[in-house]
């Protein structure tokens, strides 16, 4: 059966911009600040000596593409810093997918997961901290 009113169950459901932002296709006019948002690594791969870190960003593409001419760019483009236990390096993600850390010595640690536009500069970061168990062998 048919439903006679099909404009009103369409839209009950959430529309593509409610769930995906804005089209990429048009520029946007003053748009909101960049946010960053980090879950705690996934528990069962943590369980396992592995640390999976999922994240997501809002008003930001997380793209490879780099420079001061992608400053001018709208929707907003850019990347992710990580920086594991302090160490005096980080290493660039342009991939938007899970972070994934292997190799770990057991004990605490911390991931620093940073947000920064083309040319690397910081607009937001997150601070994650977590500890892997001693696995049984």
């Amino acid at each position: 059966m048919t439903d006679p009113n099909p404009i009103a169950t369409i839209a009950s459901n959430p529309s593509a911009k409610d769930i995906r932002g804005p089209s990429p296709l048009i520029a946007i006019a003053n748009e909101p600040p960049a946010k960053l948002i980090v879950d705690p690594p996934l528990p069962e791969p943590l369980a396992q000596g592995r640390v999976f870190i999922q994240y997501r960003t809002e008003n930001l593409r997380v793209l490879p593409v780099f420079g001061k001419g992608a400053l001018d760019v709208s929707p907003r483009l850019g990347h992710i810093h990580i920086t594991v236990d302090d160490a005096p390096w980080h290493f660039v993600d342009a991939s938007g997918e899970t972070i994934i850390l292997v190799g770990l010595e057991p004990g605490p640690h911390r991931v620093l997961i940073e947000l920064a536009d083309p040319t690397h500069k910081v607009i937001t970061s997150e601070t994650v901290t977590f500890t892997l168990p001693h696995l049984q062998r």
